[in-house]
């Protein structure tokens, strides 16, 4: 059973830095793509934000680009997102989700972390 527990939400002033981390188990991880997505404040869905593929190629949506970097310790199973220059519109859910950017929505995601950005 694929398991997924992120963590490293906070609360943090505009232009701060968070790294969340989703940690997992049930499948080797090695072998996946990893991605993070978030949930906005009224939206339903889930936007996708950045994936890291099995090999290490990077993928990640425009708003964040220069600004988040997703990384992987395949050691420990754990999958990574270094937030830096923090906006108001990045408060959400962040959601970690087994895949890469063209699986992640096969599988449930874990279940999330709250990221707010408010001065």
């Amino acid at each position: 059973e694929v398991h997924l527990v992120e963590s490293g939400g906070d609360l943090v002033q505009p232009g701060g830095s968070l790294r969340l981390s989703c940690a997992t188990s049930g499948f080797i991880f090695a072998d996946s793509g990893m991605t993070w997505a978030r949930q906005q404040p009224g939206e339903g869905d889930l936007d996708w934000v950045s994936s890291i593929e099995a090999d290490g190629t990077r993928y990640e949506t425009d708003s964040v680009t220069g600004r988040f970097r997703i990384s992987r310790d395949n050691t420990k199973g754990t999958v990574y997102l270094q937030m830096t220059n923090l906006k108001p519109e990045d408060t959400a859910i962040y959601f970690c989700a087994k895949g890469g950017v063209r699986e992640w929505r096969r599988d449930p995601p874990g279940q999330g972390t709250q990221v707010t950005v408010s001065a």
